[in-house]
Protein backbone atom coordinates (compact mmCIF):
# COMPACT_ATOMS: atom_id res chain seq x y z
CA UNK A 1 0.00 0.00 0.00
CA UNK A 2 2.84 2.40 0.88
CA UNK A 3 4.57 1.77 -2.45
CA UNK A 4 1.32 2.51 -4.29
CA UNK A 5 0.98 5.85 -2.45
CA UNK A 6 4.57 6.74 -3.31
CA UNK A 7 3.91 5.86 -6.97
CA UNK A 8 0.79 8.06 -6.95
CA UNK A 9 2.75 11.02 -5.57
CA UNK A 10 5.48 10.51 -8.17
CA UNK A 11 2.95 10.43 -11.02
CA UNK A 12 1.19 13.56 -9.69
CA UNK A 13 4.56 15.34 -9.41
CA UNK A 14 5.46 14.28 -12.95
CA UNK A 15 2.20 15.72 -14.29
CA UNK A 16 2.86 18.90 -12.28
CA UNK A 17 6.22 19.17 -14.04
CA UNK A 18 4.47 18.66 -17.37
CA UNK A 19 2.05 21.44 -16.45
CA UNK A 20 4.90 23.86 -15.63
CA UNK A 21 6.59 22.83 -18.87
CA UNK A 22 3.44 23.84 -20.73
CA UNK A 23 3.07 27.34 -19.31
CA UNK A 24 6.84 27.92 -19.23
CA UNK A 25 7.23 27.09 -22.92
CA UNK A 26 4.08 28.65 -24.42
CA UNK A 27 6.17 31.60 -25.50
CA UNK A 28 8.36 29.37 -27.67
CA UNK A 29 5.47 28.98 -30.10
CA UNK A 30 3.28 32.02 -29.58
CA UNK A 31 5.39 34.94 -28.29
CA UNK A 32 6.09 36.40 -31.72
CA UNK A 33 2.52 35.96 -32.95
CA UNK A 34 1.23 37.78 -29.86
CA UNK A 35 3.89 40.51 -30.17
CA UNK A 36 3.04 41.27 -33.81
CA UNK A 37 -0.72 41.09 -33.31
CA UNK A 38 -1.13 38.08 -35.59
CA UNK A 39 -3.12 36.44 -32.79
CA UNK A 40 -4.87 37.80 -29.73
CA UNK A 41 -3.16 36.58 -26.54
CA UNK A 42 -5.93 34.28 -25.33
CA UNK A 43 -6.61 32.90 -28.80
CA UNK A 44 -2.89 32.20 -29.21
CA UNK A 45 -2.56 30.13 -26.03
CA UNK A 46 -5.80 28.25 -26.78
CA UNK A 47 -4.53 27.31 -30.25
CA UNK A 48 -1.15 26.33 -28.86
CA UNK A 49 -2.74 24.17 -26.15
CA UNK A 50 -4.82 22.24 -28.66
CA UNK A 51 -1.86 21.56 -30.91
CA UNK A 52 0.36 20.55 -27.98
CA UNK A 53 -2.31 18.03 -27.10
CA UNK A 54 -2.28 16.57 -30.61
CA UNK A 55 1.50 16.65 -30.92
CA UNK A 56 1.99 14.61 -27.76
CA UNK A 57 0.51 11.55 -29.49
CA UNK A 58 2.61 11.73 -32.65
CA UNK A 59 5.88 10.20 -31.44
CA UNK A 60 7.46 8.44 -28.45
CA UNK A 61 11.10 8.57 -29.57
CA UNK A 62 12.03 11.26 -27.05
CA UNK A 63 10.20 9.40 -24.27
CA UNK A 64 12.37 6.36 -24.95
CA UNK A 65 15.47 8.54 -24.68
CA UNK A 66 14.49 9.84 -21.25
CA UNK A 67 13.74 6.32 -20.09
CA UNK A 68 17.07 4.79 -21.01
CA UNK A 69 19.78 7.07 -22.35
CA UNK A 70 20.30 9.75 -19.69
CA UNK A 71 20.54 7.89 -16.38
CA UNK A 72 21.60 4.31 -15.72
CA UNK A 73 19.29 3.03 -13.01
CA UNK A 74 19.44 -0.66 -13.83
CA UNK A 75 20.59 -1.46 -10.29
CA UNK A 76 17.93 0.70 -8.61
CA UNK A 77 14.67 -1.03 -7.83
CA UNK A 78 11.34 -0.33 -6.19
CA UNK A 79 11.34 2.53 -3.70
CA UNK A 80 14.93 3.51 -4.52
CA UNK A 81 14.15 4.10 -8.18
CA UNK A 82 10.93 5.97 -7.45
CA UNK A 83 12.73 8.28 -5.02
CA UNK A 84 15.34 9.11 -7.67
CA UNK A 85 12.63 9.92 -10.21
CA UNK A 86 10.65 11.95 -7.66
CA UNK A 87 13.66 13.99 -6.52
CA UNK A 88 14.59 14.70 -10.14
CA UNK A 89 11.10 15.97 -10.88
CA UNK A 90 11.13 18.28 -7.86
CA UNK A 91 14.43 19.76 -9.04
CA UNK A 92 12.93 20.40 -12.48
CA UNK A 93 9.73 21.98 -11.16
CA UNK A 94 11.51 24.35 -8.76
CA UNK A 95 13.84 25.60 -11.49
CA UNK A 96 10.95 26.04 -13.94
CA UNK A 97 9.02 28.12 -11.43
CA UNK A 98 12.05 30.21 -10.45
CA UNK A 99 12.92 31.13 -14.03
CA UNK A 100 9.23 31.79 -14.78
CA UNK A 101 9.21 34.23 -11.85
CA UNK A 102 12.11 36.11 -13.48
CA UNK A 103 10.49 35.86 -16.91
CA UNK A 104 13.50 33.94 -18.26
CA UNK A 105 12.88 31.41 -21.06
CA UNK A 106 15.16 28.70 -19.69
CA UNK A 107 15.05 25.06 -20.72
CA UNK A 108 12.45 22.84 -19.06
CA UNK A 109 14.25 19.89 -20.64
CA UNK A 110 17.53 20.73 -18.96
CA UNK A 111 15.76 21.38 -15.66
CA UNK A 112 14.37 17.84 -15.79
CA UNK A 113 17.68 16.34 -16.89
CA UNK A 114 19.51 18.24 -14.16
CA UNK A 115 17.14 17.06 -11.44
CA UNK A 116 17.42 13.43 -12.57
CA UNK A 117 21.20 13.62 -12.92
CA UNK A 118 21.64 15.10 -9.44
CA UNK A 119 19.43 12.49 -7.79
CA UNK A 120 20.99 9.61 -9.75
CA UNK A 121 24.50 10.86 -9.03
CA UNK A 122 24.17 10.93 -5.23
CA UNK A 123 22.31 7.61 -5.28
CA UNK A 124 25.18 6.13 -7.26
CA UNK A 125 27.82 7.53 -4.90
CA UNK A 126 26.01 6.15 -1.85
CA UNK A 127 25.61 2.73 -3.46
CA UNK A 128 28.99 2.57 -5.17
CA UNK A 129 27.62 2.49 -8.73
CA UNK A 130 27.59 4.83 -11.71
CA UNK A 131 24.06 6.17 -12.02
CA UNK A 132 24.67 8.67 -14.82
CA UNK A 133 25.45 7.99 -18.49
CA UNK A 134 27.87 10.88 -18.99
CA UNK A 135 28.78 10.02 -22.57
CA UNK A 136 25.15 9.94 -23.62
CA UNK A 137 24.44 13.22 -21.81
CA UNK A 138 27.27 14.95 -23.66
CA UNK A 139 26.13 13.55 -27.01
CA UNK A 140 22.36 13.90 -26.61
CA UNK A 141 21.98 16.86 -24.24
CA UNK A 142 25.05 19.10 -23.99
CA UNK A 143 26.11 19.18 -27.65
CA UNK A 144 22.56 19.76 -28.96
CA UNK A 145 22.18 22.53 -26.36
CA UNK A 146 25.29 24.27 -27.69
CA UNK A 147 24.42 23.79 -31.34
CA UNK A 148 20.65 24.32 -31.34
CA UNK A 149 20.49 28.09 -30.66
CA UNK A 150 23.38 28.77 -33.03
CA UNK A 151 21.86 26.73 -35.86
CA UNK A 152 18.42 28.22 -35.21
CA UNK A 153 19.83 31.76 -35.23
CA UNK A 154 21.66 31.17 -38.52
CA UNK A 155 18.63 29.62 -40.20
CA UNK A 156 16.33 32.40 -38.98
CA UNK A 157 18.79 35.12 -39.96
CA UNK A 158 19.10 33.76 -43.50
CA UNK A 159 15.33 33.31 -43.73
CA UNK A 160 14.66 36.83 -42.49
CA UNK A 161 17.14 38.37 -44.91
CA UNK A 162 15.60 36.40 -47.79
CA UNK A 163 12.05 37.39 -46.82
CA UNK A 164 12.81 41.09 -46.75
CA UNK A 165 14.64 40.94 -50.07
CA UNK A 166 11.85 39.03 -51.78
CA UNK A 167 9.17 41.40 -50.48
CA UNK A 168 11.19 44.60 -50.86
CA UNK A 169 8.69 46.09 -53.33
CA UNK A 170 5.56 44.92 -51.57
CA UNK A 171 3.73 47.73 -49.71
CA UNK A 172 4.41 47.55 -45.97
CA UNK A 173 0.72 47.27 -45.02
CA UNK A 174 0.13 44.32 -47.35
CA UNK A 175 3.38 42.69 -46.29
CA UNK A 176 2.55 42.84 -42.59
CA UNK A 177 -0.99 41.53 -43.10
CA UNK A 178 0.13 38.63 -45.27
CA UNK A 179 2.89 37.56 -42.92
CA UNK A 180 0.58 37.73 -39.93
CA UNK A 181 -1.56 35.07 -41.61
CA UNK A 182 1.61 33.12 -42.32
CA UNK A 183 2.58 33.42 -38.67
CA UNK A 184 -0.57 31.64 -37.58
CA UNK A 185 0.42 28.63 -39.65
CA UNK A 186 4.07 28.62 -38.60
CA UNK A 187 3.25 29.18 -34.91
CA UNK A 188 0.80 26.30 -35.08
CA UNK A 189 3.55 24.09 -36.45
CA UNK A 190 5.85 25.05 -33.57
CA UNK A 191 3.13 24.16 -31.05
CA UNK A 192 2.63 20.79 -32.72
CA UNK A 193 6.38 20.21 -32.68
CA UNK A 194 6.57 21.21 -29.02
CA UNK A 195 4.01 18.57 -28.15
CA UNK A 196 5.97 15.88 -29.99
CA UNK A 197 9.13 16.82 -28.07
CA UNK A 198 8.36 18.07 -24.56
CA UNK A 199 5.33 16.01 -23.50
CA UNK A 200 7.40 12.91 -24.28
CA UNK A 201 9.87 13.70 -21.51
CA UNK A 202 7.30 13.35 -18.77
CA UNK A 203 6.01 10.15 -20.35
CA UNK A 204 9.50 8.72 -20.03
CA UNK A 205 9.75 9.71 -16.38
CA UNK A 206 6.38 8.17 -15.48
CA UNK A 207 7.42 5.06 -17.39
CA UNK A 208 10.52 4.82 -15.14
CA UNK A 209 8.31 5.07 -12.05
CA UNK A 210 5.97 2.35 -13.32
CA UNK A 211 8.94 0.08 -13.99
CA UNK A 212 10.19 0.77 -10.45
CA UNK A 213 6.81 -0.18 -9.02
CA UNK A 214 6.77 -3.40 -11.03
CA UNK A 215 3.70 -2.48 -13.04
CA UNK A 216 5.75 -2.56 -16.27
CA UNK A 217 9.04 -3.90 -17.55
CA UNK A 218 11.60 -1.92 -19.47
CA UNK A 219 10.54 -3.68 -22.68
CA UNK A 220 6.85 -2.72 -22.44
CA UNK A 221 5.22 0.02 -24.44
CA UNK A 222 4.19 3.26 -22.78
CA UNK A 223 0.53 2.85 -21.72
CA UNK A 224 -2.13 5.00 -23.37
CA UNK A 225 -3.22 6.55 -20.06
CA UNK A 226 0.32 7.85 -19.54
CA UNK A 227 0.33 9.44 -22.99
CA UNK A 228 -3.13 10.94 -22.51
CA UNK A 229 -2.50 12.36 -19.03
CA UNK A 230 0.82 13.92 -20.08
CA UNK A 231 -0.78 15.41 -23.19
CA UNK A 232 -3.61 16.92 -21.13
CA UNK A 233 -1.25 18.30 -18.46
CA UNK A 234 1.02 20.09 -20.92
CA UNK A 235 -1.99 21.38 -22.87
CA UNK A 236 -3.59 22.80 -19.72
CA UNK A 237 -0.34 24.51 -18.72
CA UNK A 238 -0.05 25.94 -22.21
CA UNK A 239 -3.60 27.27 -22.13
CA UNK A 240 -3.01 29.16 -18.89
CA UNK A 241 -0.08 30.85 -20.61
CA UNK A 242 3.29 31.72 -19.10
CA UNK A 243 2.78 35.43 -19.71
CA UNK A 244 6.01 36.48 -18.01
CA UNK A 245 8.11 34.38 -20.38
CA UNK A 246 5.93 35.28 -23.39
CA UNK A 247 6.60 38.95 -22.72
CA UNK A 248 10.38 38.46 -22.54
CA UNK A 249 10.51 36.49 -25.79
CA UNK A 250 8.02 38.63 -27.69
CA UNK A 251 9.08 42.11 -26.56
CA UNK A 252 12.35 41.87 -24.66
CA UNK A 253 14.83 40.28 -27.06
CA UNK A 254 14.02 41.91 -30.40
CA UNK A 255 11.36 44.37 -31.59
CA UNK A 256 9.87 41.93 -34.04
CA UNK A 257 7.72 42.40 -37.13
CA UNK A 258 5.43 39.85 -38.78
CA UNK A 259 7.99 38.76 -41.44
CA UNK A 260 10.56 38.14 -38.70
CA UNK A 261 8.00 36.28 -36.63
CA UNK A 262 7.19 33.92 -39.46
CA UNK A 263 10.89 33.31 -40.15
CA UNK A 264 11.54 32.55 -36.47
CA UNK A 265 8.63 30.16 -36.12
CA UNK A 266 9.34 28.31 -39.36
CA UNK A 267 12.98 27.84 -38.33
CA UNK A 268 12.01 26.61 -34.87
CA UNK A 269 9.44 24.14 -36.19
CA UNK A 270 11.85 22.61 -38.70
CA UNK A 271 14.58 22.09 -36.11
CA UNK A 272 12.31 20.77 -33.33
CA UNK A 273 10.51 18.31 -35.61
CA UNK A 274 13.85 17.03 -36.89
CA UNK A 275 15.10 16.48 -33.33
CA UNK A 276 11.91 14.63 -32.38
CA UNK A 277 12.29 12.33 -35.39
CA UNK A 278 15.87 11.53 -34.34
CA UNK A 279 14.91 11.01 -30.69
CA UNK A 280 16.98 13.97 -29.45
CA UNK A 281 15.44 15.62 -26.35
CA UNK A 282 16.21 19.10 -27.67
CA UNK A 283 15.34 22.21 -25.72
CA UNK A 284 12.55 23.98 -27.58
CA UNK A 285 13.43 27.10 -25.58
CA UNK A 286 16.97 27.19 -26.92
CA UNK A 287 15.71 26.73 -30.46
CA UNK A 288 12.95 29.36 -30.24
CA UNK A 289 15.19 31.93 -28.56
CA UNK A 290 17.95 31.37 -31.09
CA UNK A 291 15.45 31.80 -33.92
CA UNK A 292 14.11 35.07 -32.52
CA UNK A 293 17.64 36.37 -32.01
CA UNK A 294 18.46 35.37 -35.59
CA UNK A 295 15.62 37.48 -36.95
CA UNK A 296 17.15 40.52 -35.26
CA UNK A 297 20.49 39.75 -36.87
CA UNK A 298 18.87 39.11 -40.24
CA UNK A 299 16.95 42.38 -40.47
CA UNK A 300 18.99 45.42 -41.33
CA UNK A 301 18.75 48.04 -38.59
CA UNK A 302 16.96 45.80 -36.08
CA UNK A 303 17.78 46.22 -32.40
CA UNK A 304 18.89 43.18 -30.42
CA UNK A 305 18.84 43.70 -26.64
CA UNK A 306 22.03 41.93 -25.69
CA UNK A 307 21.47 42.53 -21.98
CA UNK A 308 18.34 40.40 -22.10
CA UNK A 309 20.14 37.79 -24.20
CA UNK A 310 22.95 37.73 -21.66
CA UNK A 311 20.58 37.04 -18.76
CA UNK A 312 19.05 34.21 -20.78
CA UNK A 313 22.48 32.74 -21.50
CA UNK A 314 23.39 32.77 -17.80
CA UNK A 315 20.13 30.97 -16.97
CA UNK A 316 20.86 28.38 -19.67
CA UNK A 317 24.35 27.68 -18.34
CA UNK A 318 23.30 27.21 -14.72
CA UNK A 319 20.03 25.33 -15.38
CA UNK A 320 21.54 21.84 -15.46
CA UNK A 321 23.78 22.18 -12.36
CA UNK A 322 21.20 24.19 -10.37
CA UNK A 323 18.43 21.64 -10.94
CA UNK A 324 20.95 18.85 -10.25
CA UNK A 325 21.76 20.36 -6.85
CA UNK A 326 18.06 20.56 -5.95
CA UNK A 327 17.50 16.99 -7.15
CA UNK A 328 20.46 15.75 -5.12
CA UNK A 329 19.35 17.54 -1.95
CA UNK A 330 15.79 16.23 -2.34
CA UNK A 331 17.06 12.66 -2.76
CA UNK A 332 19.28 12.93 0.31
CA UNK A 333 16.45 14.37 2.40
CA UNK A 334 13.93 11.80 1.23
CA UNK A 335 16.42 8.97 1.70
CA UNK A 336 17.44 10.14 5.19
CA UNK A 337 13.81 10.19 6.39
CA UNK A 338 12.90 7.11 4.40
CA UNK A 339 9.76 5.60 2.90
CA UNK A 340 6.50 7.42 2.39
CA UNK A 341 7.35 9.96 5.10
CA UNK A 342 10.45 11.10 3.20
CA UNK A 343 8.49 11.55 -0.03
CA UNK A 344 5.74 13.49 1.77
CA UNK A 345 8.25 15.86 3.41
CA UNK A 346 9.92 16.66 0.08
CA UNK A 347 6.51 17.06 -1.57
CA UNK A 348 5.44 19.48 1.18
CA UNK A 349 8.59 21.55 0.62
CA UNK A 350 7.81 21.66 -3.09
CA UNK A 351 4.27 22.90 -2.44
CA UNK A 352 5.48 25.63 -0.05
CA UNK A 353 8.16 26.87 -2.48
CA UNK A 354 5.76 26.81 -5.43
CA UNK A 355 3.14 28.77 -3.50
CA UNK A 356 5.66 31.36 -2.32
CA UNK A 357 6.90 31.97 -5.88
CA UNK A 358 3.34 32.28 -7.17
CA UNK A 359 2.50 34.85 -4.46
CA UNK A 360 5.67 36.82 -5.24
CA UNK A 361 4.77 36.86 -8.95
CA UNK A 362 1.42 38.47 -8.10
CA UNK A 363 3.25 41.59 -6.89
CA UNK A 364 4.15 42.41 -10.49
CA UNK A 365 1.62 40.49 -12.62
CA UNK A 366 1.96 39.92 -16.34
CA UNK A 367 -1.25 38.94 -18.12
CA UNK A 368 -2.94 39.14 -21.54
CA UNK A 369 -3.72 42.81 -20.94
CA UNK A 370 -0.13 44.02 -20.47
CA UNK A 371 1.96 41.34 -22.18
CA UNK A 372 2.52 43.59 -25.22
CA UNK A 373 3.42 46.80 -23.40
CA UNK A 374 6.60 48.54 -24.57
CA UNK A 375 9.74 46.97 -23.15
CA UNK A 376 11.74 48.95 -20.59
CA UNK A 377 15.15 47.27 -20.21
CA UNK A 378 16.11 49.17 -17.05
CA UNK A 379 12.78 48.32 -15.42
CA UNK A 380 13.07 44.67 -16.45
CA UNK A 381 16.52 44.40 -14.87
CA UNK A 382 15.22 46.06 -11.68
CA UNK A 383 12.29 43.65 -11.46
CA UNK A 384 14.67 40.70 -11.87
CA UNK A 385 16.85 42.00 -9.02
CA UNK A 386 13.85 42.57 -6.72
CA UNK A 387 12.63 39.02 -7.34
CA UNK A 388 15.79 37.80 -5.64
CA UNK A 389 15.09 39.76 -2.47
Amino acid sequence: MEELLVLSIVVITALAFDFTNGFHDTGNAMATSIATGALKPRAAVALSAGLNLVGAFLSIEVAKTIGGDVVDLGQAHGEQLMLIVFAGLVGGIIWNLLTWLFGLPSSSSHALFGGLIGAALVWGVVNGVNGVLWGSIVAKVVLPALLAPVVAALVAAVGTRAIYRITARVPRRIEEKGFRWGQIGSASLVSLAHGTNDAQKTMGVIFLALVAHGALTGEDDIPFWVKASCALAIALGTYLGGWRVIRTLGKGLVEIGAPQGMAAEASSAAIILTSSHLGLPLSTTHVATGSILGTGLGKKGAEVRWGVAGRMAVAWVITLPAAAIVGAVCWMLGSAIGGLAGVLVVFAILVVLALSMWLRAKRKPVNPDNVNEDWDEALAAEVAEKALV
